[in-house]
């Protein structure tokens, strides 16, 4: 018998240096396919918050209760009664009416002629009319109560 001794055949050489560049172009398709599917994410979503913006442009445009000329009525007060009742005085072109609100119903009270006002009411300060000495004063009221020396209080 004879003894052979076999030696082993080199292996053919391959050329990974594309397999490699395979591999790498793999892996960046899939971050692009990842940031193209956030990107369609991201304009669905703008579009949609674009679309609720117009549409409240819209009601708020269109909804008759925005419209103020030509408006007749108007809110001079309202008083709350109970829970859910109110009395409620509306300036109807010129005439008051007194309306008690409440339970999903609304009922005429009283009705008369408005008061006819030259000059609205203006605020009356005995301090001043700036608002800088009605503070100090304010201020000094204060700091005198404080101390035990008040308006009231005797020296």
């Amino acid at each position: 018998m004879s003894e052979r001794v076999s030696t082993p055949e080199p292996a053919p050489q391959v050329d990974t240096s594309g397999l490699a560049a395979l591999e790498g172009s793999v892996g960046s398709s899939d971050a692009l396919l990842g940031m193209a599917a956030l990107g369609k994410t991201a304009a669905a979503l703008a579009l949609v918050v674009a679309i609720i913006f117009l549409c409240s442009y819209l009601v708020k445009r269109l909804h008759p209760q925005g419209r103020v000329h030509g408006q007749h009525l108007k809110v001079v007060g309202s008083t709350a009664v109970g829970n859910r009742e109110r009395v409620v005085i509306v300036d109807v072109e010129g005439t008051w009416l007194v309306l008690g609100v409440g339970g999903g119903q609304v009922s005429k009270l009283h009705e008369c002629a408005a008061p006819v006002d030259t000059a609205p009411p203006s605020p009356v300060h005995p301090e001043g009319g700036s608002f800088a000495t009605r503070f100090a004063s304010a201020l000094k009221q204060n700091a005198g109560q404080a101390l035990g020396r008040g308006k009231g209080s005797r020296p």
